[in-house]
């Protein structure tokens, strides 16, 4: 059978069709685009569209119906990407010495790009839309609904575990009147974080997750467990462990997948996230096992669906503004992850959760409020 009909074959069991009238449909520019799908799968599928092989108009909906039709499992896999499994079962590749590679190849890309792409205080995780009508208000929300999960006073003291662009740090030192400690491997986040915190009880450190030290209140990560890889998870919980007072609340905000992996796609890992995966509820759990006490499981999935879809519009929106510096691929690199991202959430192949743990003993808090 030939490339072209058994591609074809496959699309049509997600309700997709080649040179279709529908958003979904992808429209072919270059024949051999079948043959590279079949011996490249998810790597040539996404750098076929960087290289302008095929388009469609809804691309969030298209990679939401090939994951729901699980299309991805019916490609056969090449050497490439047992090779990169193997590599992510022998190998620690988010151990320290690894670990600011993602800081120099993702978060600092420019802060212009994040600055225009995100909202006005620059988060780069999942907003929470259950009131708000738009990106600010529902960045807000997220922020707030954490400082009240974790029960924040004011005159606390906070760790921050990978800080972005100081989003959380300021708001909960501006709205809660408390002090946080916040670390982060960017070089580029970590200044213009200095900058939007100036004047507030907030210091950035360059420093890595393993390097923290002190006692505090609360220890918050919002983003970094997808970075961390499940070989390192007992150590990023032992870490907050260590940080963490005995009648403190330790928090965490992450992308979850559904099932017990050791890798993200290559595409991903090759073009957006290096050394990247997206932890387990099981992984999760045998992590905090002996540490912490799970006391709230918040699942809310949909809602970066939601978020990215709004990042895509301000990106698509800003992109004259940017075309000069970063050129027509990497436009097409960008668009191509904003919207097969939100087709991941779509699909629910990936979730959104925040979780509250504690030390074993302490009274149970009154976090449950999403």
């Amino acid at each position: 059978m030939k490339a072209g009909q058994v591609v074809h074959e496959l699309l049509s069991e997600a309700g997709i069709k080649i040179n279709g009238d529908k958003q979904w449909d992808i429209q072919v520019h270059n024949d051999n685009l079948y043959s590279r799908l079949l011996s490249d799968g998810e790597l040539g599928l996404g750098e076929s569209y960087i290289d302008g092989w095929w388009d469609c108009e809804a691309l969030d909906e298209f990679i939401n119906k090939l994951l729901r039709a699980n299309l991805r499992e019916k490609i056969k896999r090449n050497r490439e990407f047992v090779f990169f499994i193997l590599k992510t079962k022998l190998f620690n590749r988010q151990k320290e010495s690894r670990a600011k590679m993602i800081g120099v190849s993702h978060y600092d890309l420019g802060n212009d790009l994040f600055r225009l792409m995100l909202d006005k205080r620059m988060n780069y995780t999942s907003a929470y839309w259950n009131k708000a009508e738009n990106l600010n208000d529902a960045q807000e929300a997220k922020l707030d609904l954490v400082c009240k999960k974790i029960e924040l006073k004011p005159g606390m003291t906070i760790l921050e575990l990978g800080c972005g662009w100081g989003s959380f740090a300021k708001y909960a030192a501006e709205k809660y009147g408390v002090n946080v400690v916040a670390l982060n491997i960017s070089k580029e986040q970590i200044n213009l974080a200095r900058e939007l915190c100036k004047g507030l009880p907030v210091e950035f450190r360059l420093q890595d997750y393993r390097e923290a030290e002190g006692k505090y209140d609360r220890v918050v990560s919002i983003g970094i467990l997808e970075h961390i890889g499940y070989k390192n998870y007992s150590t990023y919980m032992k870490v907050t462990e260590r940080c963490l007072k005995d009648d403190g609340l330790a928090f965490i905000h992450t992308i979850g997948n559904i099932t017990s992996t050791t890798h993200i796609s290559l595409w991903t890992e090759k073009y957006i996230f290096p050394n990247g995966m997206l932890p387990s509820v099981a992984q999760i759990s045998k992590a905090m096992e002996g540490l912490f006490v799970m006391e709230d499981w918040h699942n809310f999935g949909p809602d970066y669906d939601k978020t990215l879809m709004a990042w895509y519009r301000n990106f698509n929106k800003v992109w004259p503004q940017l075309k000069e510096k970063y050129g027509e691929r990497f436009y097409r690199m960008w668009r191509y992850y904003l919207l097969s991202s939100a087709g991941g959430f779509r699909s629910r192949k990936n979730q959104l959760w925040q979780i509250v743990m504690t030390k074993t003993g302490r009274k149970q808090p009154d976090c449950r409020i999403c």
